[in-house]
């Protein structure tokens, strides 16, 4: 071959591997749009070791979410054998009460996802039944009555997590996945639909979006202090953080990237990994439970793997990654309190599930 052949060809080479390259992060671009971001590590990592709180009465099967609100902490029990909800004191963590009785009557609970509190009251959420109910403390204040419960829009699919905004208005995920979020008064009414699930998959956004919804099945949190509504993708590794103040948004993707899934009879099966399963938005930051395992290894275990996550990740109010909390047990929900340092956690591995957590 002739000098001028190869420096021909040289040149041709690198011209096609230039225009991959444009190309390539053109489609990126494309793809995901201008707000939003990659992360892959985080500044900072520490370790944290977990105290161990001792419950004097056994209750729990799944302890999956935990919250508190002045001298008083609830725990739900996702799969609550007699009631989907237990009352302690706090901190000493006395058992005071259990209320989200199981069963089918029209006072009684199929489900609950999640609950909140809002205004000293307790709000809490049926998907099965596809209600919310509101419930206020005792005289007494060591037991919660259940004070009215309202059925949702049958335009609302199965709502699987709920976040209240304001005295009148609550916030589920819109799992038609024709948008993100539904905006429905306390009546139970939809208001209006915002946002779109903020996927690459073009092949889903066009011909299975409600497979698409369920693989981008998010727990969310709202700060009224700050205006900020946060998503974490129980796939995948996705946080969504939008200010409701300014109308901004950012969508921040890790390692891990969106969820995987694939289609079966019109439902979305998982095939990546196990991401976040629970978040906290405080006044100052972001706090949200990570596991990281893939479907793979838990197939392969067959059921002998810690379930929950080892890792609380930490991230700004505009979703950039701040700190990376190894744990030395493995959690599914937590409460923040900045201002003494403390992450309360549950634990469904063991027999006594209450974890507290200094940081900081």
């Amino acid at each position: 071959m002739l000098p001028g052949d190869t420096a021909l060809k040289n040149g041709v080479s690198f011209l096609l591997l230039f225009l991959l390259f444009f190309v390539s992060c053109c489609n990126s671009h494309k793809e995901y749009g201008e707000n939003v971001f990659p992360y892959s590590g985080f500044p900072q990592e520490k370790e944290l070791r977990g105290e161990v709180i001792e419950l004097d009465t056994a209750l729990f099967r799944y302890p999956f979410r935990i919250r508190i609100e002045g001298d008083k902490a609830v725990v739900m029990d996702l799969h609550g054998s007699d009631c989907y909800g237990h009352l302690f004191q706090y901190p000493s963590f006395q058992y005071l009460s259990s209320f989200g009785r199981r069963g089918d009557s029209p006072t009684e609970m199929l489900s609950m996802e999640n609950f909140r509190f809002h205004n000293y009251k307790v709000w809490t959420l049926d998907a099965n039944k596809s209600e919310l109910t509101r419930l206020d403390y005792s005289s007494s204040g060591d037991s919660l009555l259940r004070e009215e419960a309202v059925t949702l829009d049958e335009d609302i699919l199965r709502p699987l997590d709920f976040a209240i905004y304001n005295d009148t208005t609550v916030i589920v995920p819109d799992y038609s996945g024709e948008n993100r979020f539904c905006w429905i008064n306390h009546n139970g009414k939809l208001i209006n639909k915002s946002g779109s699930i903020p996927s690459a998959n073009e092949e889903a956004l066009q011909n299975a979006r409600p497979a698409l919804a369920q693989a981008w099945r998010s727990f969310l949190d709202y700060n009224p202090h700050n205006g900020i509504l946060a998503t974490v993708t129980q796939l995948g590794e996705v946080i969504e953080v939008y200010n409701l103040k300014d109308s901004t948004y950012v969508v921040r993707i890790g390692e891990h990237g969106e969820p995987e899934f694939k289609i079966s009879d019109g439902y979305g099966i998982p095939t990546g990994i196990m991401g976040f399963s629970d978040i906290q938005v405080t006044d100052s930051a972001i706090y949200a439970v990570f596991h990281g395992t893939t479907f793979k290894d838990i197939a392969k275990q067959n059921g002998h793997l810690p379930d929950g996550g080892k890792y609380i990740y930490v991230f700004s109010l505009k979703g950039e990654p701040l700190c990376k909390y190894v744990l030395d047990h493995y959690i599914y929900g937590i409460w923040v309190d900045e201002a003494t340092k403390t992450i309360m956690a549950t634990d469904v591995n063991n027999d006594q599930p209450i974890l507290k957590f200094s940081f900081g």
